[in-house]
């Protein structure tokens, strides 16, 4: 079975560093600013945040212009200085771009290149990959982009291996993500990566978003919306599948529950799902388990009959083929306290 299209390589270069080195967090900020990209910037690095103590990111965001500039439905923006803040970053992040075919003015990419020479990482949101390219940044590595802008900066740039599939790309110093709301997933597993677990999850809570969001972009990928009623029809039953991880469920058990033919029920489930039932429950349970080696102290042999991989040498072998690691690997990395003091 295919691995999962959920990240390229979550385990590689991850950290659970109490404290940063460089907590600077640096927003680009230019003329014809992305403002949702930069929001969710701001909303994830930049807003007070007491209860994560006093370690946490510091803010600023700097102008590639002088003067006030203008973002996207009339906004004006004034930052906090120009790019010789990039000389103070640990970490400069691309809140996209004002156009794939806007050129990327050479200060900008010098400022680029110097900081991360320095050591500060560069994260680029959606279209904000073209900036990064443009330095060239990501020459020899791995990148992803908006699926809409996948097969252009594929073409513009050869040397890049773009993963059209997947929300984001961590290649340790160089991180980029797929279209704007991966740019919230790319934040979230950087605070995982800086931080824990626990924090992540802290300010996806205050987001009311989810800590980790299955599958890849192939998913949004323009294509039929199934008919309302199929939605009512199919949301009981697939409520069911995720609460009862550890039944069987063969396809005419789960058609006649729908009230359909199997080969109408495969159909169907498909348009609204975008995949399969074998692969939508394999996905359920992997999150349950990633959930359960997260938040509790349960052995990985009973997180295994839980989720209704039945035994640990199955659970063993999904993760190491959709998220190339082990279920104790990723305990120790993304574990919080309470999942830490098992054996």
């Amino acid at each position: 079975m295919a691995r999962l299209p959920y990240i390229v390589d979550i385990m590689s270069n991850a950290s659970l560093a109490p404290r940063l080195e460089n907590p600077l967090v640096v927003a680009v900020a230019y003329d014809g600013l992305c403002t949702f990209e930069f929001g969710l910037v701001v909303e994830m690095f930049g807003l007070p945040r007491p209860e994560m103590g006093d370690d946490w990111y510091r803010f600023a965001v700097a102008s590639i212009e002088v003067g006030e500039l203008r973002a996207t439905c009339g906004v004006r923006i004034l930052a906090d200085g120009g790019l010789d803040l990039f000389e103070q970053a640990g970490t400069i992040i691309m809140p996209g771009w004002r156009g794939v075919e806007h050129a990327v003015p050479d200060a900008l990419a010098q400022a680029l290149r110097r900081a991360h020479a320095n050591g500060a990482r560069i994260l680029s949101i959606c279209s904000g990959v073209f900036v990064l390219a443009a330095a060239g940044l990501l020459a020899g590595r791995r990148a992803t982009t908006h699926w809409r802008y996948a097969d252009l900066l594929a073409e513009r740039y050869p040397d890049i291996a773009v993963e059209p599939n997947v929300l984001y790309v961590d290649e340790g110093s160089v991180l980029t993500s797929a279209g704007s709301a991966a740019g919230i997933d790319l934040c979230l597993h950087l605070i995982r990566r800086d931080f824990g677990t626990e924090a992540a999850n802290k300010v996806a809570r205050r987001l009311v978003v989810a800590p980790h969001r299955e599958g890849g972009q192939a998913q949004f990928v323009e294509r039929a919306v199934p008919p309302p009623h199929e939605g009512v029809r199919l949301s009981p039953l697939l409520e069911r599948m995720r609460t009862e991880l550890r039944q069987d469920f063969s396809i005419a058990t789960l058609a006649k529950a729908a009230g359909m033919s199997p080969r109408t029920f495969l159909r169907r489930f498909e348009a609204a799902t975008g995949t399969t039932p074998a692969k939508w429950l394999l996905s359920e349970r992997l999150a349950k388990a990633r959930e359960l080696l997260e938040q509790s102290a349960l052995s990985v042999e009973i997180i295994a009959e839980t989720t209704g991989f039945g035994t640990a040498a199955t659970l063993r072998h999904h993760f190491r083929q959709q998220l190339a690691t082990t279920p104790t690997a990723y305990r120790e990395m993304f574990g919080g306290e309470k999942a830490l003091q098992t054996a």
